[in-house]
Parts: C-alpha cells; structure tokens; sequence
C-alpha cells in the first residue's frame, strides 16, 4: 500500500454488517484549513447503526436517498495529528486529540480530516486513545439534554437505559450536577451503575420503573422504551420529559411542540449539538476522573463486522470501540 492510500470500512448501500467491507482508499489531504489525524481508535454506535441502515426512513433524509451519501462511518475518534494546513495554528503535528463529527463521519479509517476550527479536544494525560474515543458521542447527547430539562442540584431523576452509551455517561453527568439519580437497567448491571453514580437502581427484568410511588422531576428515557404518556404519572407538577427516540408514530416532537407554550408537565425533545465549550468541559471530566466513559468490549479495526452485529444486536452496554 502506498504512502497516498489508507484502509477504511466503506458501505455503497443499506444494509447490515454483510454490506460493509474493508479495502484501501485514497489517503485524505488537508485543506489549508483543515488538520489530518492519524487515528488510533474510533467507536460502533447507535448513529453508526442507524446511518448504515438507513433506518428509520427518516435517517434516510440526512444520510443519503437512494443510496448512503457518506461511504466511510464513525462518528467518534482518538487519534494523533500527522499534518496540519498551512493557515492552521490551533494545533501541532504529534498533538493526541479527540473528536466527533456526525457530519462528515470518517472515523472508520486509518486517517480522517477535519476543521481546525470544529470541537476537537486534546486528550488529558494518562487517558488511552480507546477510553478518549468514547468520549463525545453519548455524553454529549446526555449534555445537551440535561441542559434542556435544566437540571438542578437535588433534584430526582430517572434515567431509563442506565448502562447505554447515552445512559452512563447521563447518570455520570446528573451525579456531578448534584442530581439523585434513579437508574433503570437489567440487573446483571446494578452494581456497575451505582458505580456511575445511581442512588437507586431498578431492574426491568424484575420490575416496572412506572409502577413506583416516587416522583421526580424529570425522566430521561435514555433508550427510548417507554413513552410520556407511561410516565406522566411519575412527573411532579412541573416534571418534564425527554426521550432519545422519536416515540411511537414520531409523537415526541410533535408534544414537544405542543406544550412548548404550556406550564406543567410536559415533553421536551432538543436538538443536540455539540460545542466547543462542551467538548472542553467534558475533557475536563475525564482529566479529573468526574467522567470516564463505560467501554464494553474493545475488536481490532479488522473484526468490524463482528463489533456492528454487536451493536446492532441492542445489548451492549456503554462503548464498543475499534482500535486500530
């Protein structure tokens, strides 16, 4: 393989894990603004899953129509920069960092380009490139909405999928916020999750979370499985909800809207970005061990298909990487 090429996961249609092959593509060259990463580890996601399906539909409308507009996947990666553009000073050749760009992906790769000027973080000392790739993705999600619900010091909160991507890195995050977490999860994971920060743990194999007498001010359905209208008993009077899903029939947008303008309990559905300010709040987490993303299992970059049927399957739990 020549200094110009590089290998690489690529898809040319939907599909599953069986559409997906590994094979040498053109190296990427950075614009004058833009810096190339050498990376050393990237994750398999639910956005990963989602944009090699091409389902739901929806998806479709980002991702491509009739086929993926995007042939190289990964959203998250760790990695080294190995050249810099000639109009960037941010960083510096040898630099470690970390990133997410559900964008443009290209984290399945040996190398992948980015904007200087898009969140990217240098990773804290000490930290691998495996647990830095798992950084972003699900925790900033959470973030964004916890941000939304406004979540305050002692306030009670149930988080549905507490061993998720989303869900651990949520119930870390209430934790430090000041939150009394109520995590949700199968109970071969209870102890993990009061590790992340759960003051109460409820498994579902066991028991319904709808059925208790307490009541919080806001449920984040971290895997999408209930619905607002299960949990709406659960709610204090200003309680608010949120779902990761769209819910049945897409309704959860469309109560957002509906109550937007309404005092009491309702849902929430935010739009979730990601910021430079939180990609160096989160990175301030992991320095400070406030923050460690849960990493399930760890396949070498060749055994790809092996580590989407596991995410595909629905029962990982946290991050699963590829480490190149």
């Amino acid at each position: 393989m020549s200094d110009q090429q590089m290998r690489a996961i690529v898809h040319d249609v939907y599909g599953g894990s069986e559409v997906l092959r590994l094979t040498t593509v053109p190296k990427p060259v950075p614009s004058a603004d833009e810096v190339l990463i050498r990376v050393r580890a990237t994750t398999v996601n639910r956005t990963d899953g989602g944009f090699l399906s091409g389902k739901p539909y929806l998806v479709r409308l980002i991702s491509g129509f009739p086929k993926p507009k995007v042939r190289i996947l990964g959203n998250e990666f760790a990695g080294e920069i190995e050249a810099v553009g000639s109009a960037v000073t941010r960083f510096q050749v040898g630099e470690r960092v970390f990133g997410y760009d559900d964008a443009r992906m290209g984290g399945h790769a040996e190398y992948t380009v980015k904007k200087a000027s898009q969140p990217l973080g240098r990773i804290p000392d000490g930290v691998s490139f495996e647990t830095a790739a798992a950084i972003l993705e699900g925790s900033h999600y959470a973030l964004c909405n916890l941000k939304a619900a406004k979540v305050k010091v002692g306030q009670q909160v149930v988080v549905n999928g507490g061993t998720g991507g989303i869900g651990s890195a949520a119930v870390q995050l209430l934790r430090y916020f000041g939150a009394e977490v109520t995590a949700v999860c199968a109970g071969t994971h209870l102890e993990l999750v009061r590790q992340l920060g759960a003051a109460t743990v409820i498994d579902y194999t066991q028991a319904d979370f709808t059925q208790t007498d307490k009541r919080f001010d806001f449920i984040f359905d971290a895997v999408g499985k209930s619905s607002f209208k299960k949990c709406k008993p659960l709610l204090k009077d200003q309680g608010k909800y949120i779902s990761t899903e769209l819910g049945k029939n897409y309704e959860n947008p469309f109560l957002a809207i509906a109550h937007a303008f309404k005092k009491g309990k309702r849902v929430l559905f935010p739009i979730p970005g990601l910021h430079q300010e939180d990609v160096d709040f989160l990175g301030a987490l992991v320095a400070d061990q406030q923050f460690t993303p849960v990493i399930d299992r760890v396949y070498a970059f060749e055994d790809y298909k092996t580590a989407f049927e596991y995410v595909l399957s629905g029962v990982k739990v946290g991050n699963v990487i590829l480490s190149l």
